[in-house]
């Protein structure tokens, strides 16, 4: 289906859904493509192609709201699926901040592209696929008489929407990605470590493709037989792949649901100091071919560049115009664009080298975060450190804290944010953390 045909047919979809008896109305159609490849043990475990085409409908009537999806485009299908909706909001209880965004809040148009789709994706076949995958396979199968098993995946997605609201919008977006890893499990003589190695890129020509494998498999060698330490406070270095663990709850505290919900521990310290004043965060929806660029969100609410974090203060939240209403506070965006911190000059390497004695954290396994209080406990693995030097891997230890306090912890950020990431969060050194082992 084309841009045009898309467009044609939502607002064929938003003219009857106005007559059936709606107020407002918003209407997404959203096509996707994407291939899976999946190796393991020298054999193809997964080979899937997807084609998909959707349409979403969002109904405003008599106060009362509701969402409907279908992928069932024929237009007398429609036309019934919009009437049984419509009817169907009818018995729903009012909800009088339920409404579509006020026009100014609107993308207007220009900017320009985020450049986020590779069309050179839909030009590749299958064979080509399989071998990358098998490629990155092969770094690592066979090259250690402990592997247990080694699997490769590959996959790639591209996708178009357009959105049209009955008050005014309209605006269309397109992007894609690439994707590969590696994964390999082994046994050690008191341990079964497994780990990972990925590289995504939006354009193929720019994903790194090899070392994946072997990137794999020597982060699973380093990791087996590890030794438990003593509990105590020590300075942690969180790896770049995995420091999405620790902000992860951070960012689901800033948005609004969670506010009206009281479940955030952040709500009303808006330019109140949350951390150290390392702690600089912005949401940045500007930066060319990023994951994240966009000139409007899911709402069509024009995307700004605005900071989230700025010298360790609280200076925005993620405020969707729904919970905007309810709330009494400005909507921003109720999703985050690209989320970039500022850097510092050392790598994670370069930050493990500064520890006296501490722990450099490359995995979490499990825990969780109370979103009301912020007190934590997560499962961590990774490495003790000393004088600067890895001695050897840890498990079966645990992280304790609260999200009020871990960030004023912040002592160095790294120079290393992953490539390809909407989140580019360097390596992070912090100070004075509770461990738990013997």
């Amino acid at each position: 289906m084309t841009k045009e045909e898309k467009y044609a047919l939502a607002v064929m979809v938003i003219d009857h859904a106005l007559k059936s008896g709606a107020q407002e109305v918003s209407v997404s159609i959203d096509e996707n493509r994407s291939n899976e490849i999946e190796i393991r043990d020298k054999k193809i475990d997964k080979l899937l192609e997807s084609n998909s085409l959707g349409l979403t409908v969002s109904l405003y009537v008599d106060r009362k709201y509701s969402s409907h999806s279908t992928n069932r485009m024929k237009k007398d299908e429609l036309i019934r699926f919009i009437e049984e909706a419509v009817t169907g909001t009818r018995f729903l209880a009012e909800d009088q901040f339920r409404k579509l965004p006020e026009p100014e809040l609107y993308y207007k148009g220009g900017g320009t592209d985020p450049g986020k789709l590779d069309k050179t994706l839909d030009t590749i076949d299958t064979r080509t696929k399989i071998d990358m995958a098998t490629a990155v396979h092969d770094e690592a199968f066979g090259k250690d008489e402990r592997i247990i098993s080694v699997s490769a995946y590959y996959s790639d997605n591209i996708y178009n929407k357009v959105l049209v609201t009955s008050n005014g919008f309209k605006g269309d977006s397109e992007g894609g990605n690439v994707y590969l890893s590696a994964g390999v499990s082994m046994k050690g003589k008191t341990s079964r470590p497994s780990d990972s190695w990925s590289e995504t890129s939006i354009f193929i020509d720019k994903l790194t493709k090899s070392g994946i494998g072997s990137k794999a498999l020597q982060r699973t060698i380093n990791k087996l037989d590890p030794v438990k330490i003593k509990s105590g406070k020590y300075p942690m270095v969180v790896e770049n792949r995995v420091v999405m663990n620790l902000l992860s709850p951070v960012y689901n505290a800033l948005s609004g649901y969670s506010i009206y919900q009281k479940e955030s521990f952040l709500a009303g310290k808006i330019d109140k100091p949350v951390g150290s004043k390392l702690l600089t965060l912005a949401d940045d929806p500007s930066i060319p071919s990023s994951p994240g660029s966009r000139l409007f969100d899911d709402e069509g609410l024009a995307a700004t560049k605005r900071n989230i974090f700025e010298d360790g203060l609280l200076r925005n939240y993620y405020i969707d115009t729904y919970y905007g209403r309810k709330l009494n506070i400005k909507p921003t965006s109720g999703s985050a664009s690209n989320v970039i911190m500022n850097l510092g000059t050392r790598d994670a390497a370069g930050l493990v080298s500064t520890l006296k004695k501490g722990i450099f954290v490359t995995g979490f396994n499990g825990g969780n975060c109370n979103g009301s209080t912020g007190d934590f406990s997560y499962g961590i693995e990774g490495y003790y450190v000393e004088n600067g030097k890895i001695i050897h891997p840890v498990n079966e230890m645990n992280i304790t804290g609260n999200m009020n306090q871990v960030f004023f912890n912040l002592v160095e950020t790294g120079n290393d944010p992953r490539k390809g990431r909407s989140f580019m969060i360097p390596s992070l050194l912090f100070d004075n953390i509770d461990f738990s082992g013997i």
